[in-house]
């Protein structure tokens, strides 16, 4: 879909690119019938068939017993964490990753969870080795219990890196000694899948948990899965309905979530490949800007020329000289010329390329933030 004629229609009126996130996409037509006619029953009594669809096929993908449908991948995080920490156990987690910075310390103020925090390497990925001795000594009673290490797949602050098979092989067993289970917060995990042209199943086989969103490249509008051993997903739906995540007929978006997963020409996981291409020509063509630099955290030194080989999937991240003052004016500049993107941690700069998003619009995006760069400097 171009930005000519239909852009007022997928940009939800407003006639913009909107490269803040994939969050903001938009249900295709599909999806949209799908919703309109889908058999619903009480999820809470588990008897929406769609749901349960939806469920057995994303289980299914990713090779686990059983999977729970959830508002968000938040929810799905959180549901994960009740389920597998007890109060007062330990979390390790990526510094920069979701939990830690974006859901609003959920692990501490309803699942009464500890957290340590391990720096990312810039593949996304955390030091096998600092994973391992950040693990507590759970003889000891001044210690928390390290009960969960968290992985994040794709992980976002390093441009949406895809983690490999290899290096969840890598960790499950270094963890093995302990028992300590693993959970992927895999809320862009497809576009791991697509990048690394790997299986689901493969990316989460040596983890006892995953969830995924549907609402982000999958272009669902709303909805998250949460898959693992038919126990733990026992739990986890006790945890969803104590944080009130208990939904009537939701088949009307599980439905949704269904043509995403589908095999067919309807599904949405395929054409994340046309997201990491519109990324990197967006990323090739903010390297020849003057103005535009490496976002310098967790990736190439700050300051060098951003490298487009870093970006795989569809985040690209950058920083613009002249500091933060100039960061708002570029953006403001940008958003005068019908493209929004959004400010990131650490000073840089966001844009998400996702469904919706053509490659009429990247040549758009990159003429705008041209002159956007020349009128913020």
């Amino acid at each position: 879909m171009g930005y000519g004629a239909d852009a007022a229609k997928r940009a939800g009126g407003s006639g913009r690119i909107d490269l803040r996130s994939d969050t903001v996409s938009h249900p295709t037509p599909e999806m949209r019938r799908a919703m309109a006619s889908a058999e619903v029953g009480d999820d809470v009594f588990e008897d929406d068939p769609t749901v349960i669809e939806l469920e057995e096929r994303a289980a299914d993908l990713l090779g686990k017993e059983a999977g729970l449908f959830v508002a968000s991948g938040t929810m799905g995080n959180l549901v994960s964490v009740m389920a597998h920490v007890p109060r007062g156990g330990e979390i390790i987690t990526p510094a920069e990753g979701h939990i830690p910075n974006d859901e609003a310390a959920n692990y501490a103020v309803v699942a009464g969870a500890g957290l340590r925090a391990v720096h990312e390497l810039p593949t996304g990925e955390m030091p096998i080795d600092a994973v391992v001795d950040a693990i507590q000594d759970a003889s000891d009673p001044h210690s928390a219990i390290t009960s969960l290490v968290v992985v994040e797949n794709c992980h976002a602050h390093t441009f949406s890196r895809p983690i490999t098979p290899t290096y969840m092989k890598e960790l499950r067993a270094a963890l093995k000694p302990s028992g300590i289970p693993i959970h992927v917060d895999g809320a862009r995990l497809f576009n791991a899948v697509v990048a690394l042209n790997v299986s689901a199943r493969d990316l989460v086989k040596d983890a006892e948990s995953a969830t995924f969103c549907l609402s982000k490249g999958l272009a669902a509008p709303i909805g998250s899965v949460v898959v693992g051993k038919k126990d733990f997903i026992f739990k986890a739906r006790r945890a969803r309905k104590l944080l009130g995540g208990g939904m009537r007929q939701v088949g009307i978006l599980a439905a949704a979530g269904l043509v995403a997963l589908s095999d067919g020409p309807e599904g949405t996981i395929k054409r994340l490949a046309e997201d990491h291409v519109n990324a990197r020509v967006l990323a090739e063509a903010l390297t020849s800007m003057k103005g535009v630099i490496s976002p310098g955290h967790n990736a190439q030194p700050e300051g060098d020329r951003l490298d487009p080989n870093r970006v795989v999937t569809n985040f690209v991240i950058f920083k613009i000289e002249g500091g933060i003052k100039r960061r708002q004016k570029f953006l403001d500049e940008l958003e005068k010329r019908g493209v929004l993107m959004v400010a990131y941690t650490h000073g840089q700069i966001r844009a998400v390329t996702h469904y919706g998003v053509d490659e009429a619009d990247i040549q758009h995006v990159i003429k705008a933030s041209s002159e956007a760069l020349a009128a913020s400097a």
